[in-house]
């Protein structure tokens, strides 16, 4: 189960889950055009993804 945290107050969350399918959602990294990465979280099924959690107006780290 991928969890997401918040470095800066400890804040947590665990077990985000795709409302379509019902599987866990993954942790992965995407190249922006820019050549920026940015982490999302997308369904194994290819359902879709989403920007990860953020949390005090910064991204939260999967573990």
């Amino acid at each position: 189960m991928t969890t997401y945290s918040c470095t800066n107050c400890g804040m947590g969350v665990a077990g985000l889950t795709c409302a379509s399918c019902n599987n866990e959602l993954v942790f992965v990294e995407i190249t922006k055009d820019d050549g920026s990465k940015v982490g999302v979280s997308e369904c194994p099924n290819g359902c879709g993804k989403i920007k990860s959690p953020m949390c005090c107006g910064h991204e939260m780290h999967a573990s």
